[in-house]
């Protein structure tokens, strides 16, 4: 392959689900409905969380973080591909390409790290309620939240810069629908064994610090809800904490997935399409189980809906 160093004459070939013409319009309507009922999902979230003051709690604040940062993960990926169904084109460019990798980067990561603070509310709630909010001070709440964004643009970051430094060939396609780092990597004439040795080390620490967060902030919850002697207690300690799992387990379950699919096949269109569940399923359905599964968003949302109808 002819290697090219004029990175601003480079254009990446995203090949995303499917190469049949007669697919594309369908494919252009069922992403532009998710990313729709995703984007206005968590709007939704968000707004409902802002106009009631009884829903201004850690928890929630956190939770409006997480609306944000999946409206921005779904908005990095799928207009781009909405865009080139629309012109039939599968380009995108080397500046385009390497800002979709930080931004994925930024907030995937993000996510990862506020699910984490939130895990750390419900232990914070359970094993120490009448120190809940000398603990989770607001202080406490926007450092967190800081940290898990500085922390995110750190790790896109480093990423992106040691991207820079590779040069690339002439057959770039990505058989994806966005750009993926580990994609990217692949495509390069260079020597890749330190991006890769770098990916793999960073995302490891990443990835497993939240989790065994996580993990700890749950054992602790399960072994003081079973200490309790009333089982009304029980199910109430449980319930709180279930739109949480639930979004956790959507999460990591699809990530471990989306990797053991790559890992096992070598099909294009098998990996491309469980990237797809990794990055737009978790986004759309989060708004729908806080909402569903909560009942102090349900109330609150009914009294939204209830002030615009009568105001």
């Amino acid at each position: 392959m002819e290697s090219e160093n004029q990175t601003g004459t480079i254009e990446f070939l995203l090949l995303g689900l499917s190469e049949d013409p007669e697919l594309q319009p369908v494919l252009f309507g069922l992403f532009l409905s998710m990313y729709l009922v995703t984007v206005l999902g968590n709007l939704l979230i968000i707004l409902v969380v802002s106009s009631e003051p009884h829903l201004h709690t850690p928890m929630y604040l956190f939770l409006c973080n997480l609306s944000f940062a999946d409206i921005s993960f779904i908005s990095t990926t799928v207009p781009k591909m909405l865009m080139n169904i629309q012109r039939q084109s599968k380009t995108i460019s080397y500046a385009g390409c390497l800002t979709q990798v930080c931004l994925v980067l930024v907030f995937a990561g993000m996510e990862n790290f506020l699910l984490a603070a939130m895990a750390y509310d419900h232990y914070v709630a359970n094993r120490h309620p009448l120190r809940y909010s000398v603990i989770m001070n607001p202080h406490l709440c926007v450092l967190l939240i800081l940290l898990s964004l500085s922390i995110s643009i750190e790790d896109a970051l480093l990423h992106s810069l040691m991207v820079l430094r590779l040069s690339f060939c002439t057959d770039l396609e990505i058989p994806h629908f966005f750009c993926e780092l580990d994609q990217v990597i692949k495509l390069s004439c260079s020597d890749i064994l330190i991006n890769n040795i770098l990916f793999y080390l960073v995302s490891s620490i990443v990835c497993a610090v939240p989790i065994l967060g996580i993990i700890y902030s749950y054992i602790k919850i399960v072994s003081s809800i079973l200490r309790m002697s009333s089982a009304g207690g029980r199910h109430k300690a449980f319930s709180t904490c279930g739109s949480h799992l639930s979004v956790v387990s959507l999460f990591y379950g699809m990530g471990c997935g989306v990797y053991i699919s790559s890992a096992v096949t070598d099909s294009f269109t098998n990996s491309a399409a469980s990237s797809v569940v990794y990055t737009v399923v978790p986004p759309m359905l989060n708004p729908f189980i806080y909402s569903l599964r909560n009942r102090d968003m349900k109330e609150a949302l009914r009294n939204l809906i209830i002030k615009r109808l009568f105001w």
